[in-house]
């Protein structure tokens, strides 16, 4: 049975983001006859706080054991709001816990791969780390570009701290074996940074879990009416998302009968949409909780519209995760993202969703409009289609396996020769 080493910042029982992806992703490979353990944090994420489950154990080092998984989570400091500095002390803090827990994982049986999975990026040390102790192959999966998200987004100000930060992460990728990153974009950015070869590595939905349903009474068991037109954003309420526009679009859209609006996930500034939108006086938006797994099929197909919503100067470096679920259920979305990067292009291409100007109210109303009064069933027939055939977990997780040896299949070349993009 081989064995894999994962060290990340994010992980189960997170349900949005690199957390999500991290847990499924240990799953599928400990179902599928690998050895897997875990370096990870106490969960937080989108809420910016220590679940209750783990508040108590979150001082100290845990070790949790599920099937042929192990899970090591390590004691981290975690800002309320998550800006700049207070952000990398979470990396930092983690990095150095998670130094120790490597040091005693070493002399343990060796892992034959120890992957690192950006988002945070520091942590990357410890995959150095580990292979320089135990001769492992190290592979460092980008999520998001953070270097350049928190310079663009101005989340660091110093140009002194950005070249620094480029610094480190250079040091950890020379020493990476593979390189992989989640968008043909981003992994046109990672080779230009980098010279080197960049796999790709797409997110996913698990589509046996995620699928049409009929829509008939499914708005009634979230306390809405059946004649109620719904659109939803649901994720993490972060700064980089720009979730005040639906707030504008909410307001210009007032008089249209029957529209909700619901915003539903949690983190560090719902309360500050929340205060904006009751100042504003919108009276057609509603903020719900995240939804549990159990329910969140329902909760997908009951909703007329998705929104996908990017700031402008972000939308080429982030791939949004909550895309793939909205995919496979065949749902109606509307992405913001304009011209000339992977998303728009993606979209664009497969016809699989409506675009719409990045930061423009206006043309969002226009585009929710245009979702809510046309015909938009080829939308939906296409982005289930395209889930089936490019989001397949199962799909995904083998070619990957693949590309990087992991699998009895060890000579195939599907990924190279025909890379399957994904948004």
């Amino acid at each position: 049975m081989k064995k894999i080493l994962l060290i990340g910042g994010n992980y189960y029982p997170e349900l949005t983001g690199i957390g999500r992806y991290n847990g499924e992703m240990m799953d599928w490979l400990s179902q599928n006859g690998y050895e897997c353990t875990v370096v990870t944090t106490y969960p937080y994420y989108p809420q910016w706080k220590i679940t209750p489950e783990y508040k108590r154990k979150s001082w100290w080092y845990s070790r949790e054991k599920k099937g042929n998984i192990i899970v090591h989570r390590c004691p981290h400091y975690v800002p309320q709001q998550p800006k700049g500095l207070k952000r990398m002390m979470l990396d930092l803090s983690f990095t150095v816990s998670g130094f120790f827990k490597i040091l005693q994982i070493a002399f343990g049986p060796k892992r034959e791969l120890v992957m690192v999975v950006s988002p945070p990026f520091v942590p990357g040390f410890l995959g150095v780390l580990y292979k320089k102790l135990r001769g492992a192959r190290l592979i460092t999966h980008i999520q998001d570009l953070q270097i350049e998200a928190a310079r663009d987004l101005q989340m660091v100000r110093s140009q002194k701290m950005i070249r620094l930060l480029f610094a480190m992460e250079g040091f950890i990728l020379k020493r990476a074996d593979h390189i992989s990153s989640i968008s043909n974009g981003m992994v046109r950015k990672v080779r230009e940074k980098t010279k080197r070869n960049t796999l790709f590595f797409p997110n996913w939905s698990d589509t046996s879990k995620f699928y049409l349903l009929p829509v008939k009474g499914l708005k009634q068991q979230f306390g809405l009416a059946e004649t109620d037109k719904v659109v939803l954003y649901s994720g993490a309420i972060g700064e980089k998302q720009g979730l005040d526009i639906i707030l504008k679009v909410a307001q210009m859209l007032d008089g249209l009968a029957d529209l909700k609006f619901i915003i539903c996930g949690t983190g560090p500034y719902k309360a500050n949409l929340e205060q904006m939108a009751a100042q504003m006086k919108v009276k057609n938006i509603l903020f719900m909780p995240l939804q549990p797994t159990e329910v969140l099929n329902e909760f997908l197909n009951m909703t007329d519209i998705h929104l996908v919503i990017q700031k402008a100067d972000a939308s080429d470096l982030v791939m949004p995760s909550k895309l793939t679920n909205i995919l496979a259920v065949g749902g109606l979305a509307i992405i913001t993202a304009n011209p000339g990067n992977s998303l728009y292009d993606e979209v664009s291409s497969h016809r699989i969703g409506l675009l719409s100007e990045a930061e423009n109210p206006e043309a969002l109303a226009k585009a929710i409009k245009i979702g809510l009064m046309e015909d938009c069933s080829d939308y939906k027939e296409r982005a289930r289609e395209y889930a089936e055939n490019y989001l397949s977990i199962d799909k995904v997780m083998k070619r990957f396996t693949e590309e990087i040896g992991l699998s009895k299949e060890e000579g195939s070349k599907e990924l190279t020769q025909k890379p399957v993009e994904t948004v």
